[in-house]
Order: C-alpha cells, then structure tokens, then sequence
C-alpha cells in the first residue's frame, strides 16, 4: 500500500465551525454537534441514486440465494455487524443470511485489535471462511475510504465472481476503485477532527438501514409498512406480532392471537389465513406459490 495523505480526507480536515471547542458550554456544544449532524441526511440524499444499484443488486443476491456480507473495520465494522444482527429478529432471517465481518473478529466489537485493520490478507481470509461464492453481495464499509483489510477482501471476492460494492465517506476514495457500485458520501470535516464514529458513522448507519430494510422489502418480508416476517423472541415482541396482525386485517386482539397461535407464531401466514379465510395449509401454498408476498398471495402484485 502506498503512503497515504491523510490530509487529503475530508473525513481527517479541522472543522472551521468547531476550532474553539473545548472553550464552548455544554449548550453551545450540543447547539454546533446538531448543526453538524443535520448535514448527514443531506449528503446521503446526494447519493441516493447509488444506493438504489446497490440494494437492487442486493435484492438479486438474495433471489439467487445468496447472502449480504458487510465487512469494515472499527467504527464501520461495528455497523455492519448490528446491521446483520438486527435483520434476524426484524425480518426473520437466518443469522447466515447477512452476515458482519470485522476487521480482529469479534474482540474488535469492544477493543481495538492493533494492526487489524491494515492487513490486506485478513478481510479475503474472513470470506475464505464464509465460504464465499458468486451469489454473494459483498459490501466493503470505511469512512477514510482506504482500509487494506476491505480492500484485500473486495479483491478477493471480485475474484470469485460476487458482486461488490462499498460505502465511503469521501469522494475519491480508494476503496471504490476495488467495487463494482460504490457508494460516497461527504459529510464534511468532523465535529471532532478525525472521529469518524461521528457523522460519517450516522451517514454509514442511514445507508445500511436503507439498504438491509429495502432488500428486505424486495423480497417479501413486509406487507405494507408491517414487518410481518418479524420473529416473537420475547414478550413485547409477542406483543408486537398480534398487533401487526391486527393492523394487517383489522381483526380484534382474540381473533389475532388465535390466529397468531394457530399458525405457529409466524406473523405472515396468520395474516394470509385471516384476509383469504383459509386453513394454515392452504395459506402456506399460497405464501409458497406467490414467493413469499403478502399481497401476490392475496391475489395482488407484489
């Protein structure tokens, strides 16, 4: 890898707005730290349409039973593995279906793991052990946009014929040139000079959340705005699932948990059981039949 200059980061330059901060109050603080914040969502908006290719082809990946596979290292890391882990209770996937890497393993979840982050054999060796194939869709997350160990993966799986992507969050960055739709966002220079678990975190989580919860959609896991594929792990999520079924079909809190009950606690098929007043097996052909969707189920498109 060549010498870099960070200085050439956006993500690395003194903000101008925020040079007296240790001499500012507490409200004056948090007044210039929201100010700064509420540029993120701005600088997403810009990439919109880059996110949109990279949820299409992850959308693909999944119809061609392939996984989502985030790797990043530190803060972007760290992202990607809540990410994974909170489309499993949400959308009621398996924990193999999208999947976070981060650079030192789980350790680096809590404890900087020195030297992790600057390997370029790490990130291929992680995807070595996923037993990475060409229906995968690998995304390679850093805010400096230069990270060896995503590089070294991104080439990898490159290799193998899956498709790639990353998230940067400078322009120019050095990652991009190792994916086939990269994403890059400038936020501007950081509140604190350099802390990218700042904005380039919050605009690295605003992407993912649109990425996982609409792939997600694409695929049938949401009728409506209802998250009917949601597992009931505990007892507010229980909770939860009887009330999206009453939402979904109007019916009173009995009638949703009895359905809710009758169909195993799977969300989905109490809701088609209701709205065609079928038996649990014909409502599990028509969910099989129409892929997955609520609505094709019903007789809709999807």
């Amino acid at each position: 890898m060549n010498k870099i200059n960070l200085d050439k980061l956006t993500t690395e330059r003194r903000n101008s707005e925020t040079s007296n901060l240790d001499e500012m109050t507490i409200l004056e603080a948090c007044q210039k730290m929201n100010q700064e914040d509420q540029k993120v969502a701005y600088a997403v908006e810009k990439e919109i349409p880059s996110i949109e290719k990279v949820i299409e082809q992850t959308i693909a990946a999944f119809k061609k039973g392939g996984r989502l596979i985030y790797l990043g290292a530190g803060t972007s890391g760290r992202l990607g593995v809540l990410d994974a882990a909170e489309c499993v209770p949400t959308f009621g996937v398996s924990p193999e279906m999208v999947v976070g890497l981060i650079a030192g393993g789980e350790e680096a979840m809590t404890v900087a793991v020195e030297g992790a982050e600057d390997s370029l054999t790490l990130g291929k060796q992680d995807l070595v052990d996923l037993k990475l194939n060409s229906n995968d869709m690998v995304i390679g997350i850093a805010a400096s946009g230069r990270t060896p160990y995503v590089i070294g993966a991104l080439d990898y799986a490159n290799e193998l014929g899956a498709t790639t992507a990353t998230i940067a969050c400078n322009k120019d960055a050095e990652i991009s040139q190792h994916a086939s739709f990269p994403i890059e966002v400038d936020c501007g220079p950081e509140f604190l000079t350099g802390s990218t678990r700042l904005k380039s975190g919050t605009a690295q989580k605003l992407i993912l959340n649109m990425i996982s919860t609409l792939s997600m959609v694409g695929i049938g896991k949401v009728y409506n705005n209802l998250m009917v594929d949601v597992k009931a792990t505990n007892e507010k999520l229980v909770e939860r699932s009887k009330r999206i079924i009453m939402q979904a079909t109007e019916a009173d809190y009995e009638t949703a948990a009895a359905a809710f009950e009758e169909a195993d606690q799977n969300v989905k098929l109490a809701i088609v059981m209701l709205l065609t007043d079928s038996t649990k097996g014909e409502a599990q052909a028509k969910l099989a039949t129409a892929q997955g969707f609520v609505k094709t189920a019903l007789g809709g498109e999807k």
